[in-house]
């Protein structure tokens, strides 16, 4: 197991390079750069970049350099220096905006994984332990409910409810009187009072989705003889659905976590813009339409870190889960 730890975390380094050449020339593919969007912008407003500007614009942020160099910069920077270059857009180093959002972005996906796995395993147990029950029927129902409604309208409905009902705007995730205070137990309060709408919403459709994957996996693994043989022996059922066929059940839902951490990152796009929530959805989508490659890039890059360690955290899990996988 050693050895294919080693192996895997060497083989993450060429995977992590091949996969920032690929991002930086599909991000170079759309015609045009920062530049001309910014001068189709000013004259579509009436204004004008001059042809003097735009050069100067084009050297001073290295566009006038071919690709390949401008990627060698780029990517030396993050790997010496940390520097992963500067926002056109924002005319900020690209760090700072990431940074300032990634925090709030991580609580926020943290909290709704967490929330996922604890509401869609148990129930997809009882659904699976009580097939056709009522509360299978209501399990799936409500699964249904939940894939097939999109979760900005989901955010929309529960903004409703929120400022009817409960008389707050649940828009943000704090108050106008703690969006720049200071972090204070007050200013938590209120975080927390706006912090279950986005986790509720982003969380929805994998609860579904994982209802069903547990359910079904599990539905498999109770008829199977070894499942009968330990009933048979007296082992309480408790102890024997943990210990045995929620175990194997589990395999396929905990190989989703390689692909959880960074859709649960990006995934909350439109709902944190429905939200006006100040994560990293939002900020990407400025960084796409502006052309913005070192912000754009630097989010790809950092989603394609999360891919790799949460594929990476996902077998080390399965290798855990189930004594049958053994990485040699």
């Amino acid at each position: 197991m050693l050895q294919y730890l080693l192996r895997r975390v060497l083989f993450i380094l060429p995977t992590l390079f091949a996969i920032s050449v690929v991002s930086f020339v599909i991000i170079q593919l759309p015609p045009g750069d920062f530049l001309s969007t910014l001068a189709a912008r000013l004259e579509a407003q009436g204004g004008e970049l001059d042809r003097a500007q735009l050069i100067y614009l084009r050297e001073r942020y290295g566009l006038d350099q071919p690709m390949a160099v401008q990627y060698w910069r780029w990517i030396t920077g993050i790997v010496t220096r940390g520097d992963f270059g500067l926002s056109f857009h924002f005319r900020r180093p690209v760090e700072e905006l990431i940074w300032s959002r990634l925090g709030l972005t991580f609580g926020i996906s943290l909290l709704t994984v967490l929330f996922v796995y604890a509401v869609a395993i148990p129930i997809g147990i009882y659904s699976a332990v009580r097939k056709y029950s009522i509360g299978d029927y209501v399990a799936t129902f409500v699964g249904f409910i939940g894939l097939a409604i999109p979760n900005f309208l989901l955010a929309l409905v529960l903004m409703y409810v929120s400022l009817t009902v409960f008389g707050y705007n649940p828009g943000g995730l704090f108050s106008s009187e703690f969006a720049d205070a200071p972090w204070s137990f007050a200013k938590f309060v209120n975080l927390l009072q706006h912090l279950w709408i986005p986790i509720v919403v982003v969380g929805t459709a994998s609860t579904a989705s994982l209802i069903r994957y547990m359910r079904a996996n599990l539905l498999d693994e109770l008829p199977k003889p070894y499942v009968v043989t330990a009933r048979a022996k007296g082992l309480p059922e408790t102890r024997l659905l943990t210990k045995y066929p929620v175990r194997v059940a589990s395999n396929p839902i905990v190989s989703r976590v390689g692909w959880e951490l960074p859709d649960l990152v990006s995934g909350e796009l439109i709902v944190a813009v429905v939200l006006s929530l100040p994560t990293t959805g939002p900020l990407l989508l400025q960084a796409l339409v502006a052309q913005d490659m070192f912000l754009a890039g630097a989010f790809i890059m950092m989603l394609s870190v999360l891919t790799v360690i949460g594929t990476l955290l996902s077998d080390i899990l399965l290798a855990w889960l189930d004594p049958r996988i053994r990485y040699r």
